[in-house]
């Protein structure tokens, strides 16, 4: 009886256990990226140096572009373990996007059958921006938990269940989300349940769930982390927060500025491969009105309105839509579950099984024409995986076995992810930092050499992480870079830039190291 209970638990939990086994080894494996991971580790190092709390500084500037909690997270993980773990931070962005599915499966636990719902997982454990937002260390998937929590409270209640318990959790999951990224936090919640309730016609009924309560947790917790704001770092950086990095990034972005239609062009690849079937799932269900249910409505109404309020704001990219993937996927569910629309179904499994067979002969051919840089034999393995699920996908689809069908595509994804990423080590000195900072100190520590410079390397001032020091970033537009130069020093530069340059000409430079794209300069005195 134990071992059946046993195996049950195993057979329901069988999408996430193989979910979170594909994305070990991209923690294990990868390095930090430059730009974003780094730069948060940069910050984390400043604060923890400076006794920060609240307001951050980035290389001496201020930094108020995201609220403390994931720096907090930052900062918890360098105290603990005395180093920044990639592993420690990644359960951040794993175990939000495991929480995800499983709150948006139980939403769904009366409405749908288990496969239906098991596709559901499997298409959104699969999107690619899904799964992509869960292996990179940042707030968003931690964000986008906290606002699919307040959103589904919202939903209890609106269903009957107002009590203290859910009153008291439905604005704290909102500030959460406010405290984990910023505005969109209570904009998703606030704009998405009034939407709702206009359709529902029961407007009147707001004040049940954004009344008196809702509004004091949220303003005394917001007054707190302002006044906090405002003793550490003075009027100019509460400024800066309140405005700057809110009302003008939605009126007149200065980063990732976007025009209106940008999601609706993104999108097909953002939740690739499902794109085609669940994009045609979503319009026949609105042409043929197939959306009577009360909790499909809300999903649509959440998507619709998240669409239009991300589309509205001046600053776009393509993670900043990660709340609405969760909502357009359950939508597809119920046209996915009709008997109608057999052809369109067929066609938006059938081309991504396509593209996924294919995908082995491809690097057949890119191996033949450049055999060093395809002779990893995980990628190749991984391949032949993608290539084996797609022909069994196709061979379901034809069989009209659509929801069968989707679980190779799904499997055999994860799959090649899990195996592809033993292959991230090879590829360190060309994503990441790591490698060449590790030979630099060395050098230096062996040379008694104590400056460091960059040139032409973008986010390397974020080298302090693995340095323990400043990097000078020499100006691209300098015509001499070497008069910046105070030898003894090490630059780091590529190759390329450093013949282009003649660095070496005076004879009091060397090239003592090249890892992948970058090379390390030795300047004597």
């Amino acid at each position: 009886m134990v071992n059946g209970t046993k195996k049950n638990i195993l057979a329901k939990n069988a999408e996430y256990l193989f979910f979170l086994l594909s994305v070990i080894p991209v923690f294990l494996f990868r390095d930090f990226t430059p730009n974003n991971e780094l730069k948060y580790l940069s910050i984390a190092d400043e604060a923890i140096r400076d006794g920060n709390i609240f307001a951050f500084m980035n290389h001496g500037a201020a930094y108020a572009d995201k609220p403390p909690l994931y720096i907090w997270i930052v900062m918890l993980g360098k105290l603990i373990f005395g180093k920044h773990s990639l592993p420690f931070l990644g359960l951040f962005s794993v175990i939000p996007s495991l929480a995800i599915v499983r709150i948006m499966d139980k939403w769904v636990e009366g409405l749908y059958s288990e496969k239906v719902r098991q596709a559901g997982r499997i298409m959104l454990f699969t999107s690619a921006f899904y799964i992509g937002s869960a292996v990179v260390l940042r707030m968003d998937m931690l964000m986008c938990m906290f606002i699919v929590l307040s959103l589904r409270t919202f939903f209890i209640m609106f269903n009957g269940g107002i009590n203290l318990r859910n009153r008291l959790l439905f604005p704290v999951f909102i500030f959460l989300a406010v405290f984990t990224k910023g505005p969109v936090g209570i904009l998703v919640p606030l704009f998405s349940t009034v939407a709702f309730l206009i359709i529902r016609k029961q407007f009147r009924s707001l004040g049940r769930y954004w009344g008196w309560l809702t509004w004091v947790i949220l303003i005394l917790l917001s007054a707190v982390w302002f006044g906090c704001v405002y003793l550490e770092g003075g009027k100019e950086y509460f400024n800066n927060l309140i405005f700057n990095q809110t009302v003008n990034r939605a009126v007149d972005s200065f980063h990732h500025k976007a025009p209106f239609y940008y999601y609706l062009k993104t999108v097909w690849y953002i939740i690739a491969p499902w794109s085609l079937l669940v994009i045609g799932c979503v319009v026949v269900g609105i042409i043929k009105k197939s959306y009577a249910n009360l909790t499909v409505q809300f999903f649509l109404s959440v998507f619709t309105v998240t669409l239009f309020m991300l589309s509205a704001i001046s600053s776009k990219i393509e993670i900043y839509f990660l709340p609405a993937v969760p909502f357009l996927i359950y939508i597809a569910l119920p046209v996915l579950d009709g008997t109608g629309s057999m052809g369109m179904k067929k066609t938006g499994i059938a081309i991504p099984s396509i593209i996924f067979t294919a995908v082995f002969p491809v690097l057949l051919v890119l191996k033949r024409q450049n055999p060093d840089e395809w002779s990893g034999v995980f990628f190749m393995v991984a391949g032949v995986i993608l290539s084996l699920s797609g022909i069994t996908s196709l061979y379901l689809t034809f069989r009209d076995k659509i929801f069968i069908a989707v679980r190779p595509v799904g499997i055999g994804f994860l799959t090649a992810v899990f195996i592809g990423s033993f292959s991230l080590k090879d590829f360190g000195t060309e994503t990441g930092f790591a490698v060449v900072t590790g030979a630099a100190k060395e050098y230096a520590d062996n040379n008694y050499i104590s400056n460091y410079y960059s040139f032409k390397i973008r986010s390397a001032e974020n080298m302090d992480v693995y340095l323990g020091k400043s990097v000078n970033v020499i100006d691209t537009q300098e015509q001499d870079p070497l008069r910046l130069i105070n030898p003894p020093a090490l630059l780091f530069i590529r190759k390329y830039d450093y013949e282009k340059e003649g660095m070496g000409r005076n004879g009091n430079s060397e090239i003592i190291g090249t890892y992948g794209s970058y090379s390390i300069v030795v300047f004597k005195n």
